[in-house]
């Protein structure tokens, strides 16, 4: 069992931002910049690692969801866009990162991540769902 499909259990907190029946999106713990959320399918196991080996069903239904939860992404932080990336080496789920961006340089994976307080993480998670409300 992956560490994304234990977040989406419940077995391991996150800072959830939205859920739906087959998806959920929570912050990066390590994020490169606030707002920085991921948005994983809920798989049956084996849980797939590639977003291609996704059938077109679980694809569309991933990225309908990614997109309704970056615009609350973009409500909320006042970003001038989202970043999409889909990397896939950290962890063997298939997983979306959604960056809120004001230039390019927000979105490299190079630069050093930041550490928020728990209490920060919350609140941002919660204004991203609030946003996500009101659309």
């Amino acid at each position: 069992m992956t560490l994304f499909t234990r977040i989406i259990k419940g077995e391991i907190p996150s800072y959830k931002v939205a859920e739906d029946d087959k998806n959920y999106a929570f912050l990066d713990i390590n994020p490169l910049v606030k707002g920085h959320t991921l948005v994983v399918p809920k798989l049956a196991e084996p849980e797939a690692d590639y977003i291609f080996d996704l059938t077109d069903e679980q694809l569309k239904s991933l990225m309908t969801f990614a997109k309704k939860v970056a615009k609350g992404i973009k409500a909320a932080t006042g970003c001038k866009r989202v970043g999409v990336a889909v990397l896939g080496m950290e962890v063997n789920h298939v997983h979306v990162h959604l960056v809120p961006l004001n230039n390019e340089k927000d979105m490299l994976f190079s630069n050093p991540k930041l550490s928020l307080p728990a209490e920060e993480m919350a609140i941002i998670a919660n204004s991203i769902a609030e946003a996500m409300d009101k659309k």
